[in-house]
Formats: structure tokens, C-alpha cells, sequence
């Protein structure tokens, strides 16, 4: 796993949301971008997380933020999981983990003494200018927006 940290320059990425929509780093010039990758839509972890950022999106909005969530579903799970919960933000469904291992998430796992690959919980808060600002690791799904929103 490669480890982007403060102050480096965001992957240039590229991929396609739950409606098929384009997303790139460019889009979002002049916001300051928040991308975070969860393991697995639908999940108790990451539906808690996309639903503490859902609800404070007005938040994030105010303060010039735009929100992008990531992981490897197919884009049909995660239109399920967008429209079911009802998120104002995209879901990238990266299939092929372009995404993901730009920005050096995938990497072995454990769970319950057993290893695998998988994606890594992990926030990265992209200033206007495509630089990193923060990279939060330790995520708290059920208080995401607070640990961003500070």
C-alpha cells in the first residue's frame, strides 16, 4: 500500500458513479473535496458512515465542501445503497480499484484471524487546489462528519 499523506498532490483519478456519471479530480477545482472509500455498501460500518455524512451535508456544504464515496460495488449496488438511504453525494463504483489503489487503500485485512485484501476505511480531505490536507485513517463511522467538520 502505497500511503499518501498532508501535502501531497491528490491522485489525478477518474471513474464512474451509480448513474454511470464521470467524476475527476478537476471536477471539483476551487472546493475543497472529501473522498472517503468504505469496504462494502449496505454494510452496518458504511451505511453508518454515509449516513452521519448524509446527515450533516448541509454542514459540509456551508463550509464549500463536495463529497464523493468510493468502493469496489457494482454500480448497481450502489444505486441500491445511495437510493435506499437517500444520500446527496456520489458513490464511484470502482470495480477495477483504479480508484482505490491510487490513493493506496487496498492492502490485507484482518478479521477474525483470518487475512485478506480489502479496502481500507480511510478519508482523504482535498483542499481547492488538489492538495491533501488530511488523511483520517482512524475513521468513527457513526461521527465521520465531526472528525472532518472540526
Amino acid at each position: 500500500m502505497t500511503q499518501l499523506t498532508k501535502g501531497d498532490k491528490a491522485p489525478d483519478f477518474s471513474g464512474f458513479d451509480q448513474d454511470n456519471k464521470m467524476h475527476q479530480l478537476s471536477d471539483y477545482a476551487g472546493k475543497k473535496l472529501v473522498v472517503f472509500f468504505y469496504p462494502k455498501a449496505s454494510t452496518p460500518g458504511c451505511t453508518a458512515e454515509a449516513c452521519d455524512l448524509r446527515d450533516n451535508f448541509a454542514r459540509f456544504e456551508a463550509n464549500n465542501y463536495a463529497l464523493l464515496g468510493v468502493s469496489a460495488d457494482a454500480q448497481a449496488k450502489q444505486a441500491k445503497f445511495k437510493d435506499k438511504y437517500n444520500f446527496p453525494f456520489p458513490l464511484l463504483a470502482d470495480e477495477d480499484k483504479s480508484v482505490i489503489e491510487a490513493f493506496g487503500v487496498w492492502g490485507p485485512k484482518k478479521f477474525m484471524g483470518r487475512t485478506y485484501d480489502g479496502i481500507h476505511r480511510t478519508t482523504f480531505i482535498i483542499d481547492e487546489n488538489g492538495i491533501i490536507d488530511e488523511v483520517i485513517s482512524d475513521v468513527k463511522t457513526k461521527v465521520h462528519a465531526s472528525q472532518i467538520l472540526k
